[in-house]
C-alpha cells in the first residue's frame, strides 16, 4: 500500500499530474491533450480508464486544454468550484456553436473537505488571476501531499494548508532577472510578477526559509517558465534556502518539465 504521485507535464504550455494510492487515481489538471496525456499515463504504466476522477485547479488553458475530449474519453466524475465551471464553460462550444455540457460535473467549494475513493481532498484558495484558483492538499493511507501552483504569493492560510506534508509540489515559475529582462511584453511581466501572477524563485525561497516547516520528504518544483526560468536556476535557489533543513530524509529537491513526465514519487 502506497502513495505516489506522477507529474505527467508541467509548465506554461500545459499541466497535468496522478495523485493515487493503492486503490484510486485522481488526475489533477487536464492541460494537455488527450492523446499527449493517454500516452504519458501508459508510458508509467497507468491506464488512463482506471481514473476516479479528474480535478481542475482553475480556468486557465494551459489546466484545461484537454478537459473536453479527455471528459468524453474516460467518463469519469470532474471536480471544479462552481465559478471556474463557469469560466470555463463560457470558453468552449461544440461544433454547433453551443456551450458544452459535463455529463458528470461535481462542484467543490474552497475550504471544505471531501471524498474521492480514499483520498481526502481539501481545495483552498490562493491569490491568482482566475475565477476561482484553488490549491489541494490529499491525504491517504497515513500520507499528506500539498499541491499548489499558479499564485503570486504564499498568504499565510496556504502556509497553514501545507504544514506537515510529506510530498509538496510547489510553483518556481520564474527568475526575476530573467524576466525582466526577457522577450514578454512589459503588461505580461507586470502580470506574472504581481500578486494575482506567478511565485518567483526568489519568492519560493522566501516561503521555504522563513514560512515552511521542513516536513515533507520530497520537495517537488513545478511550473517553471521555459522563457524565463532555468531549471538549475531554480533548484539552487530552493536548495540554497533549505540547505539548514536538508538531509537524506527531507527536502530532496526534483524537478517537473514540460516535455516528459516524472518517474512516479512514492510515499
Amino acid at each position: 500500500m502506497s502513495v505516489s504521485v506522477s507529474l505527467l507535464a508541467s509548465g506554461s504550455r500545459g499541466n497535468c499530474a496522478i495523485v493515487a494510492s493503492s486503490c484510486t487515481r485522481i488526475l489533477v489538471d487536464a492541460g494537455i491533450s488527450c492523446r499527449e496525456t493517454f500516452k504519458r499515463m501508459r508510458g508509467l504504466g497507468e491506464d488512463p480508464h482506471s481514473l476516479s476522477a479528474i480535478l481542475i485547479t482553475h480556468e486557465h488553458s494551459d489546466h484545461v486544454y484537454g478537459l473536453r475530449v479527455l471528459a468524453r474519453k474516460v467518463r469519469t466524475p470532474i471536480f471544479m468550484t462552481g465559478a471556474s465551471h463557469q469560466a470555463w464553460a463560457k470558453s468552449v462550444r461544440d461544433t454547433d456553436g453551443e456551450r458544452l455540457k459535463l455529463e458528470k460535473l461535481e462542484v467543490f467549494f474552497s475550504g471544505k473537505t471531501f471524498q474521492i475513493g480514499d483520498i481526502a481532498v481539501t481545495p483552498f484558495t490562493i491569490p491568482h488571476d482566475a475565477a476561482d484558483p484553488v490549491g489541494f492538499t490529499f491525504r491517504a493511507e497515513g500520507v499528506k501531499v500539498g499541491f499548489v501552483t499558479d499564485l503570486g504569493y504564499v498568504p499565510a492560510s496556504v502556509c497553514d494548508n501545507l504544514r506537515r506534508c510529506d510530498l509538496l509540489v510547489m510553483e518556481s515559475n520564474h527568475d526575476l532577472e530573467m524576466l525582466r529582462g526577457g522577450p514578454y511584453p512589459w503588461s505580461v511581466k507586470q502580470r506574472v510578477m504581481s500578486r494575482v501572477g506567478h511565485l518567483s524563485n526568489e519568492a519560493l525561497a522566501e516561503f521555504f526559509a522563513n514560512d515552511y516547516d521542513a516536513e515533507a520528504a520530497y520537495v517537488v518544483l513545478a511550473h517553471l517558465s521555459e522563457q524565463n526560468n532555468h531549471p538549475e536556476i531554480a533548484r539552487a535557489a530552493a536548495e540554497k534556502a533549505l540547505v539548514p533543513r536538508q538531509n537524506l530524509l527531507r527536502n530532496r529537491v526534483m524537478l517537473a518539465t514540460q516535455s516528459e513526465p516524472m518517474e512516479p514519487i512514492r510515499l
